[in-house]
């Protein structure tokens, strides 16, 4: 197996443009390790899946628009949880960043049920 393979994570949701994640990052201060979340809007997805991979997410604090760019197979991130899916039109939400408030506003994706169909009633023989 390539060392490559080895350090792909093969757990990782789906994650495109127009989601919102909590992305659990571990982060080291002086002895003491511990992990922090940072929740916002994925804006941009490149280099595809490979060991490159990263998202940029975007979140608002205090008023500030913070921007994070996350390598997907760092061992640095613990884990990354899926908290919203939005409809977007765009493959990179950049357009995003001279907005705030309701012009930022995302609309929300619909969920998407399989269509099952009922089996048909077969008539019964009558004897």
């Amino acid at each position: 197996m390539n060392i490559i393979d080895q350090q792909l994570k093969k757990n990782l949701p789906e994650i495109r443009p127009g989601y919102t994640v909590v992305v659990h990052q571990k982060i080291k201060e002086g002895g003491k390790e511990r992990v922090q979340p940072f929740e916002g809007l994925v804006i941009a997805a490149k280099h595809g899946s490979g060991i490159n991979a990263t998202i940029t997410v975007r979140r608002i604090s205090g008023g500030i628009a913070i921007e994070r760019v996350f390598p997907l197979h760092a061992p640095t991130i613990n884990r990354i949880d899926v908290t919203k899916k939005s409809k977007v039109r765009r493959a990179k939400l950049y357009y995003l960043r001279g907005r705030f408030g309701k012009s930022a506003k995302m609309k929300k994706a619909e969920a998407v049920v399989p269509q099952t169909t009922a089996p048909q009633e077969t008539p019964q023989e009558q004897a």
